[in-house]
């Protein structure tokens, strides 16, 4: 689950169960107690005021903190708003009209909370600290805001690898956090697929009044096999032996399940399915000599061939 969605489903669910445990919060949002935790942590530096009382209590807010959870899109809100129009004038009672109201005044106080919500969130979420570029905040609050109302966007994107900078228009779907980094994942107008973009080269976006569907892509399904951000078609399946001096640092959350087995030396051996090399054989190597690829014996011949370079670089 994309995590501004569920740090927002977080927030409904302890103003409508104040006191409910994290256990709790992880079992209705599918996720760890672990990584609760950690979006409470968020939560807290975003300014939201929550607040645990005690080891088994729960959260709850402090004060008169609230988040509206109608979460209304806009063909919900006309549809509502056309309602005195089509009922006939004898269901019109006073207290029709003071019920009408109020949902209607209910809305229009979410959209401001949202919008303040998705500011602070975007402001700590940067790099897990308040940043202190508008521009940059601006982009994230207008993305943000796109993925959680299904809106496409106009967007100036600049391509590294090409140097080239263009305007396109692309759906969001998702905003995920990668290496201290955040990345926009979704479907891109101007080549007709789903693409994953970095935030930190979106130069100007605009949120358009077009909608989309996410088509029941399921982000879990889409990375599957993905070390981190680059997406292949490939299948590769490797073996790496880490040394007993950095094998417990091995163990650790990734992107991907990798099967690891302590072997009786103390090292660690770590299998996993990948769908591209690059990330992978990068992190690998960071690692030097602690770090031994077993297979696939091509990529033992590639290491091997790139460490020659190396050595002959550093001989003259």
């Amino acid at each position: 689950m994309e995590r501004l969605i569920r740090l927002l489903r977080i927030i409904q669910l302890i103003q409508s169960h104040p006191g409910v445990k994290a256990k709790e919060l992880a079992a209705v949002c599918e996720t760890t107690e672990r990584t609760i935790y950690r979006d409470l942590e968020l939560l807290s530096a975003a300014n939201i005021p929550i607040s645990n009382e005690g080891r088994g209590k729960g959260y709850k807010f402090i004060g008169n903190f609230k988040h509206y959870p109608m979460n209304w899109d806009e063909d919900e809100y006309n549809s509502f708003r056309l309602l005195p129009a089509l009922l006939a004038e004898q269901y019109q009672t006073k207290v029709f009209r003071s019920a009408y109201e109020k949902v209607m005044a209910t809305h229009a106080a979410e959209k401001i909370e949202r919008k303040k919500v998705i500011s602070d969130f975007s402001r700590v979420i940067q790099n897990g600290k308040l940043h202190s570029e508008l521009k940059e905040h601006t982009i994230l609050s207008k993305i943000t805001e796109a993925v959680l109302s299904m809106h496409t966007i106009e967007a100036v994107y600049h391509t590294q690898s090409r140097n080239a900078t263009t305007k396109r228009k692309l759906d969001p779907y998702f905003l995920i956090p990668r290496n201290n980094r955040l990345y926009v994942i979704g479907y891109c107008h101007k080549n007709k697929g789903i693409r994953t973009f970095r935030l930190n080269r979106f130069l100007d976006v605009e949120i358009l009044a077009e909608s989309f569907m996410r088509d029941n892509i399921n982000l879990e399904k889409y990375l599957q096999y993905t070390w981190s951000v680059i997406r292949g078609e490939k299948k590769i399946n490797f073996k790496v032996k880490f040394s007993k001096n950095i094998a417990r640092y091995i163990k650790e959350e990734f992107n991907v399940k990798p099967t690891l087995t302590d072997l009786s030396d103390g090292s660690l051996l770590f299998e996993v399915t990948l769908n591209d090399d690059l990330e992978f054989i990068q992190w690998i190597m960071k690692y030097g000599p602690d770090a031994e690829i077993l297979e696939p014996e091509e990529y033992r011949k590639r290491l091997k061939e790139r460490l020659r370079q190396w050595v002959e670089i550093y001989r003259s």
